[in-house]
């Protein structure tokens, strides 16, 4: 049987390189975001999301579909994926990691090995489209 873990995430690259968090605890940088509350549409997830991650306000207007990534989910048993819909948005603020959020870190394709599965597909797709470096 499949299990599937549905999160939102944000996709912001600057100067050929994404944003990516680390939690506290983990050895993993993921593409900032998480999983929807009962009744939030995608929009409100990344909006809420964001802000408690990362102390920054998404400007609703601005945000597009990126795209949607399906891999196994790391450190799950088999049979357990993550699918990972993806929206660009401009935000508002000045980044700083929050929460349960340890470090904020600007990586590129070289730093491929350092995400998770679902995340990787996602470097893939942005290396295709020449935006990271």
């Amino acid at each position: 049987m499949t299990t599937t873990i549905d999160k939102i995430a944000w996709i912001h690259v600057e100067n050929g390189q994404l944003l990516c968090a680390r939690s506290k605890g983990k050895d993993l940088y993921y593409i900032p975001g998480g999983k929807r509350e009962p009744g939030e549409t995608d929009s409100d997830t990344l909006v809420r999301e964001v802000e408690e991650e990362l102390s920054v306000q998404i400007k609703s207007e601005t945000i597009s579909h990126f795209g949607t990534f399906e891999a196994g989910a790391h450190g799950k048993s088999e049979g357990v994926i993550v699918k990972m819909t993806c929206y660009a948005a401009e935000f508002e603020g000045e980044l700083n990691p929050a929460a349960e959020i340890e470090e904020l870190a600007w990586l590129n394709y070289s730093d491929r090995n350092h995400v998770s599965s679902v995340s990787q597909l996602i470097f893939d797709k942005l290396q295709e489209m020449k935006l990271l470096s």
